[in-house]
């Protein structure tokens, strides 16, 4: 069947929400991708942030085919092993107090958005309560998460949302403050803007809301769905910066390519939000997914992969930065580890996604003006040239 074939007999059935790039994919090795017609992809973009330990991964795949001849789903009615193993390893990572599996990063973000104003109707006694997010940001699909997601675009058509929302500037803690009163429960923030456009949270932005949420007794919620597991050389962005959320949230790379996400609570937010009936879910931290936690965090330890982001990071920065030197359309880098942007002018990033895409290069972009480059954390030097090879040809 040609690649045209397989197009149109998915066009027929599935609903056109997504302008898919004309490529149909088919297996996975290592940080490479192949589609039907057997072309090679270097895979820059992880599935959007998701395949921190790439493809086929030997140790993963056989943990995988193990938990699914053993136990698939049981509901949260009953305990289950991987779950609990999962979740001891989640707390290790992020030295915070309870976790609650969930099936995507929307999912998280809307039990979290639920942990907050719990939390505050217990605290003050009554409902009634707003959140204040950030401009640009993002945090999924659904009504909570798009309710909170701080671009236009994306909301409008679906209006009304969830009311009580704020919008202050990101990196602006004036515009934080000047948002906030008594019925503030909740400030929600990417610690990295992602699909806003690659801005990593100034250092005394974070710390700032750390302390205005500390005095004010209200949640601070960090969203590392993009950021986290290891993508800035930490298990969290936010360990890099020394600012510890009451809630995170996460999902993308925590499974490795299962779908899995989870919120974690600390102390505070653990002992007085979410109580039995509060919140469920029926397939959150099922047997399987769990398994998949359990193993990315068992490959990471294994494989020091954060010391790898880590020790990697400066050259990957430096190839990127010799780029823009090559091509004035290039103005600007930014991100951290392996979360990193290129912003583009007179040329449309699509196009050079697009030619990228021509080149055997998978790569996307964030915002309107940047190519994003999201790759596997186990790429290594001669990957990171390879890129920079094709990217080249692309622009």
């Amino acid at each position: 069947m040609k690649t045209t074939d397989y197009i149109e007999r998915s066009e027929k059935n599935i609903l056109h929400t997504y302008n898919r790039y004309q490529i149909v994919l088919d297996r996975g090795e290592g940080v490479y991708l192949y589609d039907v017609d057997d072309k090679k992809y270097l895979d820059f973009a992880a599935g959007i942030a998701v395949n921190g330990l790439g493809y086929h991964h030997p140790i993963y795949t056989k943990a995988l085919q193990e938990q699914a001849a053993r136990l698939t789903h049981i509901s949260n009615l009953y305990y289950n092993t991987p779950m609990m193993e999962a979740g001891e390893k989640v707390l290790k990572a992020s030295g915070m107090a309870k976790v609650f599996f969930t099936n995507s990063g929307a999912e998280a973000i809307e039990g979290t958005l639920k942990a907050a104003k719990k939390y505050a109707f217990l605290r003050d006694g009554h409902a009634g309560h707003s959140i204040i997010a950030m401009e640009h940001s993002f945090h999924g699909r659904t009504v909570g998460a798009l309710s909170v997601t701080g671009n236009t675009h994306y909301r409008e058509p679906f209006e009304p949302l969830m009311g009580g929302v704020r919008f202050a500037r990101f990196n602006d803690l004036d515009s934080v403050k000047a948002q906030i009163d008594d019925t503030v429960c909740a400030v929600i923030a990417e610690t990295i803007q992602g699909e806003g456009g690659i801005y990593p949270a100034d250092p005394d932005f974070l710390t700032g809301l750390r302390q205005l949420c500390d005095e004010r007794d209200i949640l601070l919620i960090l969203d590392e769905i993009q950021c986290g597991m290891g993508r800035t050389g930490h298990y969290f962005a936010w360990q890099g910066y020394g600012v510890e959320p009451d809630i995170m949230t996460c999902a993308k790379a925590l499974g490795g390519g299962v779908p899995v996400g989870a919120f974690v609570l600390g102390e505070k937010a653990a002992a007085r939000s979410l109580e039995p009936g509060d919140h469920g879910t029926t397939y959150g931290g099922n047997p399987l997914a769990c398994a998949a936690v359990s193993t990315v965090f068992d490959i990471y330890e294994q494989e020091h992969i954060l010391e790898h982001v880590r020790d990697l990071t400066p050259y990957l920065e430096e190839s990127l930065e010799g780029l823009m030197r090559e091509h004035s359309c290039l103005t600007a880098r930014r991100g951290k580890g392996f979360m990193q942007g290129l912003v583009v002018e007179g040329r449309p990033v699509g196009e050079i996604v697009t030619r990228a895409l021509e080149n055997g290069l998978l790569i996307i972009s964030a915002g309107t003006d940047v190519l994003r480059l999201v790759p596997p954390l186990i790429i290594e030097k001669d990957h990171i040239d390879e890129m920079i090879g094709r990217l080249k040809a692309s622009l």
